[in-house]
């Protein structure tokens, strides 16, 4: 295999997905894909195990000495030096203050200089703008729209975890406005009736007019939300993720409409790599070394 190979990793607290991706190509190599669930509340070497096992997969026929791994990591993590910090929820537990660098390196017979680590976090929108919608961008804000908020910034060569979930927002914050739950709660109100989640909202437009209001309305409350948020970090694009981004045709009007009226003209893009974008995300963190070197 070529030499522009590097490991990308998303771990999350019940799961590990990872995959060979081809910095020089930008993509990840078919048939290396490779999820598993985990439990998160394991021992350390139990933990480590199960990492290790999916890691050597995926990046079987490289030499051990050549892997080079890029991990997108959740917080709090000592990022730069593999040591876990996380303590108190419900995952990694067992890990808090060792060095997960070094019991990675040496369960896969490899150099530690050979792990990074990221935010993952910031994850998506790396990989968004390594890969996909803000590639051609110098820099970018995104969002993860869906059971949460996440938000990131990428200044065009490292995203970062924006951490604006927790805005204060009209009565309360920016999530409770922004979310999957808030369009529950708002068609409640109005209608009387449950919904399960924002797809089936959709699968609604055709016998209740009202819902078309809804978007406009969360379209209106994001674009509130970004004006502060693109005023302060001034970015070349904003790229809109999760799983509410497949609705985005139902509320960027509204969006849109709003930063209009801020005089804000900075173009909004859905996220292209899907469940892909962490893993390239994480992977490319190499990409200076490897394909530039």
């Amino acid at each position: 295999m070529k030499n522009s190979m590097a490991v990308g990793v998303d771990i999350g607290g019940s799961h590990i997905t990872a995959a060979l991706v081809d910095l020089e190509d930008r993509s990840i190599i078919e048939g290396t894909w490779h999820r598993e669930r985990i439990n998160g509340k394991g021992t350390v070497e139990e933990i480590i195990d199960a990492w290790t096992a999916v890691i050597k997969e995926v990046a079987a026929g490289l030499e051990g000495e050549n892997i080079v791994i890029g991990i997108g990591m959740p917080g709090p993590f000592n990022y730069e030096d593999g040591i876990s910090l996380m303590q108190n929820q419900e995952k990694f537990d067992a890990l808090y203050g060792l060095n997960v660098k070094e019991l990675l390196a040496a369960r896969l017979h490899t150099s530690p200089k050979n792990i990074q680590f990221i935010n993952d976090a910031g994850c998506f929108l790396q990989g968004e703008g390594f890969s996909g919608a803000a590639r051609d961008f110098k820099s970018a804000i995104g969002l993860t729209l869906g059971t949460g908020l996440g938000s990131a910034t990428f200044d065009g060569h490292l995203a970062k975890d924006a951490d604006r979930w927790c805005t204060p927002f009209k009565a309360s914050i920016a999530e409770d406005y922004i979310s999957t739950r808030w369009f529950i709660k708002r068609y409640a109100e109005i209608t009387g009736r449950t919904v399960k989640d924002v797809k089936a909202l959709t699968e609604l437009m055709g016998e209740d007019t009202r819902i078309a209001g809804i978007f406009e309305e969360f379209g209106t409350n994001l674009g509130e939300f970004l004006v502060p948020f693109i005023q302060q970090e001034r970015p070349e694009v904003v790229v809109l993720g999760g799983n509410i981004a497949n609705a985005a045709a139902l509320f960027t009007p509204a969006v849109n409409n709003v930063l209009d009226s801020n005089n804000i003209h900075v173009p909004l893009r859905v996220a292209m790599l899907g469940e892909s974008a962490a893993v390239i995300g994480a992977a490319s963190v190499w990409y200076g070394e490897i394909v530039n070197a």
